[in-house]
């Protein structure tokens, strides 16, 4: 056993969330069996945006031809704050100081930025932040240790245009088999808001008629998440499918209806990204026809709105807030805010992990000797609104 028992970061708010604003408040513990010899032991707090991705071109011509890998990127920083917690601060003189055998715990505050951007982690970028403590020997490698944590910028849907908005979409196809050329499949489908929070069920309605002499294998919807990248000199995007719900097959001459079917939005970042300039975020749900055999499907896509914090008419229809009558259904929970800069979610809701599961937060300047936990699966506000009310009719 070396003279380090422990070295770890711990966060008073077990959950590891905060809002942009929050103090950022936990201790360093570092236990020794043996005394030990140290220029210092630091904390060093890290939050930024990264993209990058590689592609393959073509250059020259003739015997001239070559293939060349360009790298697109681009970074923000948003935190890069260091905290000597004992010991010598960075390039002093002097000798080292020496830490007796024993347990010690470092305490230590950080006021986050306003409007920092939520965590994510995706394909081609990230927004992360973290902790790294690091015990700086002489001579010798270094101690470190690390620990992300999850920043969520709450986007308020009641201040988001559109969200209380109702979308409709309708389209059709005809299908063709060998020779022969059937009637069209057509489809509407409309959702009555565009804005919703994780946790909420969107309740889809539509209408397939089947007006063609084949079976439809089935009708089903799907959430979608487009990750929009910027690097230095170039753009690009990504999708992901993030919930989908089925529906049986469609016989010829039959008609389906969609009647509220309801479509769970998992824990997911907000809409936008607001804060980030080098990555945004988009969501939109889209109603399939598939045909059984050979045959493209029908499909009408509609954009929907991610938020943090939900409308004021939702929570009305679940019966967690009085109703309001006239134009002003959608006024936002005035006293339930403690600061515009970080505004407070109208009720308190939970948080669930990221549908997209564990990142592995090891980076180039990690070392093999790094500790804490390696793996970060940053979380998202999620109402459990399914386990506490139901939703009650419209109000008139």
């Amino acid at each position: 056993m070396g003279k380090l028992n422990i070295f770890e970061i711990t966060l008073n708010n077990p959950q590891g969330v905060y809002n942009p604003g929050q103090f950022l408040e936990g201790h360093v513990v570092v236990d020794l069996n043996k005394e030990m010899t140290m220029r210092a032991i630091r904390l060093h707090l890290y939050g930024g945006a990264d993209v990058r991705w590689t592609e393959n071109h073509t250059s020259g011509t003739g015997k001239n031809r070559k293939n060349v890998t360009k790298i697109y990127s681009a970074t923000e920083t948003y935190i890069n704050y260091e905290l000597v917690l004992f010991g010598k601060a960075p390039h002093l003189e002097g000798d080292n100081p020496t830490l007796p055998a024993g347990r010690y715990t470092y305490p230590f505050q950080y006021h986050l930025p306003v409007g920092i951007p939520s965590s994510f982690e995706g394909t081609f970028g990230r927004v992360r932040y973290w902790l790294c403590g690091t015990i700086d020997k002489p001579w010798k490698f270094d101690h470190t240790t690390k620990k992300a944590f999850t920043v969520i910028n709450l986007l308020d849907l009641n201040t988001e245009p559109g969200s209380m908005d109702g979308i409709r979409g309708e389209g059709q196809k005809t299908l063709c088999c060998l020779c022969c050329k059937s009637g069209p499949i057509s489809c509407t489908f409309q959702i009555d808001r565009c804005g919703y929070v994780p946790g909420e069920a969107i309740p889809l309605k539509g209408e397939i008629i089947n007006h063609s002499n084949r079976r439809m294998k089935r009708s089903y919807a799907q959430l979608y998440m487009v990750r929009y990248y910027h690097a230095t000199r170039k753009s690009r995007s990504d999708i992901q499918k993030i919930a989908e719900i089925s529906r049986g097959a469609i016989l010829p001459g039959d008609t389906d209806v969609w009647n509220g079917d309801p479509l769970l939005i998992p824990p997911v970042p907000p809409s936008k990204l607001p804060g980030c300039r080098i990555i945004a975020l988009e969501y939109f749900i889209k109603l399939c026809v598939e045909p059984a055999g050979p045959g493209f499907q029908l499909e009408i896509p509609l954009s929907v709105i991610i938020g943090s914090i939900p409308l004021r008419y939702a929570l009305e229809q679940y019966g967690l807030a009085p109703r309001t009558e006239g134009p002003h259904q959608s006024q936002l929970y005035q006293d339930s805010r403690q600061s515009s800069a970080s505004p407070l979610p109208p009720m308190p809701p939970s948080y669930a992990e990221s549908v997209f599961g564990a990142v592995n937060i090891k980076d180039d300047d990690d070392s093999e000797h790094t500790k804490g936990n390696m793996n970060f699966t940053p979380v998202y506000t999620f109402y459990n609104w399914g386990e506490t009310a139901q939703p009650s009719a419209p109000p008139p």
